[in-house]
């Protein structure tokens, strides 16, 4: 299984650099990163990982935001996703903003 995902900051229209990102499947963590300066987190997963089922991406959007000097709504951001084929590559984009975010499946 593979699994990525891509930050987009509205409010800069700039790729979302330095966001840590955790992947949990329960209430065991499976993997951790930090978004390139694409905005990108790719190639980040332990063999096998994640199964399948519900899990979640948590992303960091309140210690990113603070170190731009923007205050922020949303100190995380939780998607829930659900894995239904692990042999399946999933991309899981984020927009991202201050007071607002949006997700969808990507390709």
């Amino acid at each position: 299984m593979s699994l990525s995902t891509h930050v987009l900051d509205s409010g800069t229209g700039r790729p979302a650099e330095g966001v840590a990102v955790r992947l949990r499947s329960g209430d065991r963590l499976v993997a951790e990163g930090v978004t390139d300066q694409d905005g990108r987190l790719r190639d980040w997963l332990p063999a096998g990982e994640p199964g399948p089922g519900v899990h979640h991406l948590v992303f960091d959007t309140g210690a990113y935001f603070a170190r731009a000097g923007v205050a922020t709504f949303y100190p995380e951001v939780v998607v829930a996703f659900t894995v239904a084929d692990p042999a399946e590559h999933l991309h899981v984009p984020l927009l991202l903003g201050p007071f607002a975010y949006s997700t969808y499946r990507g390709s």
